[in-house]
């Protein structure tokens, strides 16, 4: 149940940065700086990743990491909006930090479950 649930809102996450990314600059949400706004999204997609497919650290990295660079790729595709390297590579480390931060979860919960 709990991978189920994890897998759902990873994909719905990833389906909301979507549509905040490429949707009119208007309807973007914001809630700090833009580059700590991207970096916390893709953290928390690599985070949420992560943890839904602990065993498939390529996939989530190409995956996330495909993410980053397509929707960046993509806002060229919108008049309004438009996609930038730096906007790219923040994206990408917000990604690898979350992916990373779901390895050390994963680590310790396993040692956890593995002592108790």
């Amino acid at each position: 149940m709990y991978r189920k649930t994890v897998i759902v809102v990873a994909w719905t996450t990833l389906a909301l940065i979507a549509f905040a990314t490429l949707s009119p600059i208007g309807l973007r949400p914001h809630f700090g700086g833009v580059s700590l706004e991207r970096f916390g999204a893709f953290a928390l997609v690599g985070l949420l990743f992560g943890l839904a497919y602990p065993r498939h650290l390529w996939l989530v990295l190409t995956l996330v990491g495909g993410a980053a660079v397509g929707l960046e790729v993509l806002q060229h595709l919108t008049p309004d909006r438009h996609g930038e390297v730096w906007d790219a590579l923040v994206k990408l480390a917000g990604g690898v930090t979350g992916i990373g931060i779901s390895l050390a979860l994963h680590q310790t919960l396993k040692r956890f479950i593995t002592l108790g």
